[in-house]
């Protein structure tokens, strides 16, 4: 396991054991930096909790990774808090991205690779690369709109990025 990923779980685990967040040492070059940052969950290869921030809002990677971890567990609000019973069933990923850029032609764009970000008015929603059952620029689009209260008639602004995935 990816000392990201180890991070990531130890941070749900104290969270919802003893509602303690824990501090980030030992940083691997790759928590140094600053990025935008998802924490995933799973159960059984079900998701249990996605949360993320599109753009660093925090010093580091591994205090990104803290806080995104501890609200997929707790505070997705599509889903349950996490309970101490369902620990050790959790599956981790955290996607580190780069920075959000102008889409541009749709034809380029693989969301096998690229991440979008859809936006109009205020509202954005945001859609990771290589999901299960996401095969085209277009669902990924669809997807972000309904996230995002964007109605097909609505004209938006594309952004893309790429993740790198540690799990």
């Amino acid at each position: 396991m990816h000392p990201i990923v180890k991070l990531a779980k130890r941070a749900v685990e104290s969270y919802v054991h003893d509602g303690k967040v824990v501090v980030a040492d030992d940083l691997t070059e790759e928590m140094q930096g600053r990025a935008g940052v998802f924490v995933s969950l799973k159960v059984g290869g079900q998701l249990r909790g996605c949360i993320g921030t599109f753009e660093p809002v925090r010093a580091t990677v591994a205090e990104e990774v803290v806080a995104n971890a501890i609200s997929s567990a707790t505070r997705d609000p599509r889903f349950y808090q996490v309970a101490p019973a369902e620990l050790p069933l959790l599956e981790y990923s955290v996607d580190v991205l780069t920075q959000p850029e102008p889409a541009g032609d749709l034809s380029l764009l693989d969301p096998k690779i690229h991440g979008i970000i859809v936006e109009c008015l205020g509202r954005r929603g945001l859609l990771l690369p290589d999901l299960d059952g996401v095969d085209t620029v277009e669902d990924q689009i669809a997807i972000c709109r309904g996230k995002a209260g964007i109605h097909p008639w609505e004209e938006v602004q594309l952004f893309k990025f790429e993740v790198k995935r540690f799990t």
